[in-house]
């Protein structure tokens, strides 16, 4: 146990160390939306890892800890890695954050090479409202927004089927949140309309879903609801679950039993992009 205790920290200790290049700009200046990126050292063209950030579409940093534990990870493996801000809610709402990551890969896919990644191997990496944002747009992407892989960390998927599991049937709460306004009689399908779950398409890029099943903000059948209609069509994923696990990665780092996914992470990378 002290090993790995001793492993986990030299790791963390690798993700706060020099080599990050900082709020870049990515956006039109006017929105002036900024990432981070960090290359790996040596020659070659590296696999790229896209991470976006949750926190409800409200809040939220692209350094923030809930999404800390990924950086190391991707280090050891060697990806260029990119961490986004985009705009949130209630100052823009929904589909603002969704345009910010389109364009996101686009600058990123532009300027891959000044970083020494790759455009043709493109990760995106997203947890909770970040899950929700990398599935929308790893299914619906074409041309120079689509991508090779998508990791999706309980992400909500069918936001309909979320309001009536979660919050029996009330729409409010999401509609509160990704849509900045009460529900109303457009409410059911503007959700509808935001759900990943309608884009689903055999040309879709691999998807793996990570879900603990001891979440009740987002609940673990998020995952399989999208990952069986991916099935059912053609297209390849996989569900990664952490028993017992709540909601957050961050929670995760709290208990060595709930970092099963690190490894099933880099290693489904590494397969899916190589």
């Amino acid at each position: 146990m002290k090993l790995l205790a001793a492993a986990f920290l030299a790791v963390a200790a690798l993700a706060q160390g020099d080599g990050w290049t900082n709020d870049i700009v990515y956006s039109d200046p006017m929105l002036a939306q900024k990432l981070d990126v960090w290359a790996p050292s040596g020659e070659g063209r590296f696999p790229i890892a896209i991470v976006v950030h949750g926190g409800g579409w409200v809040g939220g940093d692209k350094r923030i800890e809930w999404v800390q534990p990924l950086f190391p990870l991707l280090q050891q493996a060697n990806f260029t890695i990119f961490t986004i801000n985009y705009r949130l809610t209630p100052q823009s709402p929904y589909p603002a954050m969704i345009q910010d990551l389109e364009a996101a890969i686009k600058w990123v896919r532009k300027n891959a090479k000044k970083y020494k990644g790759d455009k043709d191997r493109i990760a995106l990496i997203g947890e909770s409202a970040g899950g929700h944002m990398v599935a929308y747009v790893g299914a619906k992407g074409r041309g120079d927004t689509k991508v090779d892989a998508v990791v999706d960390f309980y992400g909500a998927h069918d936001l309909l089927v979320l309001a009536k599991d979660r919050d029996g049937g009330d729409l409010s709460k999401i509609a509160r949140n990704l849509l900045q306004k009460p529900a109303d009689n457009e409410t059911e399908w503007r959700l509808r309309e935001a759900s990943p779950i309608q884009y689903v398409h055999k040309g879709m890029p691999p998807f793996l879903f990570i879900t603990g099943t001891g979440d009740t903000t987002v609940p673990p059948n998020q995952s399989t609801l999208m990952c069986d209609k991916m099935k059912s069509v053609g297209a390849r994923c996989e569900v990664f679950t952490i028993d017992a696990a709540p909601h957050g990665m961050s929670n995760w780092e709290k208990n060595p039993a709930f970092q099963t996914y690190k490894p099933k992470m880099v290693e489904w990378l590494k397969a899916t992009l190589r």
